[in-house]
């Protein structure tokens, strides 16, 4: 077997790179959403006590929203690490690949935008929630048929054209690329916003499930976050979607009637 060149010895650091500041990334945020859901189910004592106000003034607000964006974040993160990995090792064969380490970081930048963008709706939707009832003070639905609406939605979106397009451009990174491929750090960002944008358009319904489960629910966030991934990355991910689609369906359903 031949040594690896330099060339390949640069792409495996690489990954290993991009890789480990992904696990590290996801790993802290998921370091804040799990005591904080535990004790939302508990004393409410510890690191989720903030939400216990009557008052959601500007501090409690920026909380909500810091909780929503660390949540995404952790959320959405492993299913765009493909994508990562192989824009990571396309800029490094590139021109620019003595930048590599910056056009990555415009890249996760970019995408991370759309779900900071994503996260503010959430934040005001949550809120407006909370105004007309329509959520409990755990942040679930106070009204088993407004879940059972969220959830007849979410499968519904399953079936349509734009799921379906976001789905394939999200599971098809090189493709992806290909097509939308631009030079430079605002090329990369660009890229990232880009897949972004299809990853929210892929997903979007599925994240207002977590008003009907529980927005702090640890179950119910990791069952979303292990789904999206093998939606995205899972081979059987493509047909599987319409699978779940029938399921999520029939759940709402019976929860409505």
């Amino acid at each position: 077997m031949n040594p690896p060149t330099t060339l390949e010895s640069l792409l495996r650091r690489d990954r290993w790179l991009v890789g480990g500041a992904l696990a590290v990334v996801v790993a802290l945020c998921w370091a804040w959403i799990i005591p904080m859901a535990i004790d939302m189910y508990g004393s409410m004592s510890g690191s989720s006590a903030w939400m216990m106000t009557d008052t959601w003034d500007f501090k409690h607000l920026a909380l909500l929203f810091a909780m929503w964006v660390v949540m995404m974040a952790g959320m959405m993160l492993p299913s765009a690490a493909p994508t990562l990995l192989i824009y990571a090792a396309v800029v490094r064969r590139s021109p620019d690949g003595a930048r590599a380490r910056t056009l990555v970081h415009a890249f996760g930048g970019g995408y991370l935008l759309v779900w900071t963008a994503f996260s503010l709706v959430a934040t005001v939707l949550q809120r407006w929630l909370a105004h007309l009832l329509w959520l409990t003070p755990m942040m679930d639905a106070a009204d088993r048929r407004f879940g059972g609406a969220l959830l007849i939605t979410a499968g519904l979106y399953q079936f349509t054209p734009y799921k379906r397009a976001c789905l394939q451009y999200c599971r098809s990174p090189a493709e992806f690329l290909t097509r939308h491929w631009r030079t430079g750090a605002a090329g990369g960002f660009y890229l990232g916003w880009l897949h972004g944008l299809y990853c929210l358009g892929c997903c979007w319904a599925l994240m207002l499930l977590l008003f009907a489960g529980g927005v702090m629910n640890l179950w119910w966030i990791a069952a979303l976050t292990v789904f999206v991934l093998l939606e995205k990355v899972a081979p059987f991910g493509g047909t599987g979607g319409r699978f779940s689609g029938w399921l999520i369906l029939a759940f709402g359903l019976w929860l409505v009637f």
